[in-house]
């Protein structure tokens, strides 16, 4: 199997040496993805914007690979403060649909934003 490279201009690019996503076989890993608008590079003040543009960065990155949220089998979340954890739960789940994919949340991220989420989505 090769290892693709995925990149859209509809998500932010990446800040250094690493790609938006890779392809091997049906599968896709995406880089954690930031709350920045791709366009304006502006980032929303709650932790449910910005929660819903890494969403949007994230599904525009999986739609490069012919993917959507609905082939999501796993996400890895990254709050600044767990205490956001409810705002950012009630705003994740509106993308998401039955099954919901694995997660996981753990509190660390970089300075200056209150999320981060990568995905690993892949079809049979």
């Amino acid at each position: 199997m090769t290892r693709e490279k995925i990149r859209t201009s509809d998500a932010p690019q990446p800040a250094g040496n690493y790609s938006q996503g890779i392809r091997l076989g049906n599968l896709v890993w995406t880089a954690g993805f930031g709350p920045q608008d791709p366009v304006t590079g502006a980032i929303a003040s709650s932790v449910a914007d910005q929660t819903r543009q890494v969403l949007r960065n994230v599904a525009a990155t999986l739609a490069a690979a012919d993917l959507t949220l609905d082939d999501v089998v796993k996400t890895t979340v990254h709050l600044a403060d767990l205490a956001d954890f409810a705002e950012f739960n009630e705003a994740y789940g509106e993308f998401f649909g039955d099954p919901k994919p694995a997660r996981t949340t753990v509190g660390s991220v970089l300075a200056g934003i209150k999320v981060e989420i990568d995905v690993v989505a892949g079809r049979v």
